[in-house]
């Protein structure tokens, strides 16, 4: 099957270049490197998800709780509010 792709363009070199050295086409160093990809499932533990912000503690030693995103943009529509009211 045939199917076009988008890479940026220093991949596509990188790609290129291995390739080359390896004294294959790209079509089979892109074919063997997505074959070897899925080999290996997806494990949950291997997906990254992304950690709360940490808390600042101001000096005064009162800790500042992290905030949602949702509370975060509800804030500046607020202040976005405020600037052209």
């Amino acid at each position: 099957m045939r199917t076009t792709v988008d890479l940026p363009d220093d991949l596509y070199r990188a790609l290129k270049a291995r390739a080359g050295l390896s004294g294959v086409t790209l079509r089979h160093l892109i074919q063997r490197l997505i074959e070897q990809g899925l080999r290996y499932p997806v494990s949950p533990h291997s997906v990254k998800t992304r950690e709360a912000p940490p808390v600042i503690i101001p000096a005064r030693g009162v800790p500042i709780p992290a905030i949602s995103r949702g509370e975060l943009a509800r804030m500046e529509e607020e202040e976005e509010e405020e600037k052209h009211a």
